[in-house]
């Protein structure tokens, strides 16, 4: 047992009993379970800044007062995270249609300017979350532009590429709306979705204020949170551009993958730029 982690543990009355068990998912930091005197916990050992940035977003969702279960953080320092551990079960559609309306009541907790009051972290990558007014500006400057111009440093996306991704970035305004910002989970993909037996759950997050549909974008990236969690988040009020606003709001966590995890996720950027720029 990690001496620093025994010693946060027991300054927050958690004695702990018996040994780390990793769990998995763990690419970007170390997860593991724990039993202590109080109960089973999941501590995550990380860069100290993002583990912060990670307490402050769950702290935000858990203050937004939804039907999605957030785990409580139990302590932080030392370069670790202890938080309340969470029973996994089964996905449904039950649980589906309840993610989707937990999703919609997240996104209701509304602010007129589009980042956050400090930067935090996507996987390693920093996030910078200095607030706009208008969210197309924040998309462009906080997002689109930096994950561009980060991969074309280090050879990840060539000229020609790159420069496709600015042209869209500065076009924005002349097709997506400017609308007040809502709360972000801003890493929802669907292992950072847990299916509880108390109700579906998030983990993970890397929050900020900003349209809506970057948490949806991220629930199809690698697969479909399925039609149950559709009807119940939409209500019938989809925007009849969804599939162009699902292309832009997958850019950046495409160009993220592709920075963290290599060449791979290149085509991916190229297919979903195109069908932004066919629209």
């Amino acid at each position: 047992m990690d001496r620093a982690l025994t010693a946060l543990l027991e300054s927050h009355g958690l004695s702990p009993q018996g040994r780390l068990r990793g769990l998995g998912g763990g690419d970007i930091a170390a997860v593991y379970w724990l039993e202590t005197s109080q109960g089973p916990v999941v501590a995550k050992q990380d860069d100290a800044q993002r583990l912060a940035g990670e307490a402050d977003g769950l702290r935000a969702l858990r203050e937004a007062e939804t039907s999605l279960r957030v785990p409580e953080v139990l302590a932080l320092g030392d370069g670790w995270l202890v938080m309340e551990a969470l029973e996994s079960g089964s996905r449904s559609q039950h649980s589906a249609a309840a993610l989707g309306e937990g999703l919609r009541q997240l996104h209701s907790v509304g602010a007129d300017e589009h980042g956050w009051p400090r930067d935090n972290a996507c996987g390693r990558t920093p996030q910078p979350n200095a607030p706009i007014s208008d969210g197309r500006a924040f998309q462009r400057e906080r997002r689109l532009l930096p994950l561009a111009r980060a991969c074309y440093q280090r050879g990840l996306l060539d000229d020609q590429l790159r420069r496709r991704i600015e042209a869209v970035a500065q076009t924005l305004e002349a097709w997506l709306p400017n609308v007040p910002a809502s709360l972000v989970h801003g890493d929802l993909w669907s292992g950072n979705v847990l299916h509880t037996p108390q109700g579906p759950a998030v983990i993970d997050p890397a929050v900020y204020r900003h349209y809506p549909e970057v948490d949806l974008a991220m629930l199809t990236l690698f697969g479909s949170p399925g039609d149950a969690f559709f009807e119940a988040y939409w209500d019938d009020n989809a925007p009849a551009d969804w599939p162009r606003r699902e292309a832009l709001f997958q850019l950046y966590p495409l160009l993220n993958h592709l920075l963290l995890f290599g060449g791979s996720y290149r085509s991916g950027v190229e297919r979903t730029l195109a069908t932004v720029e066919q629209w």
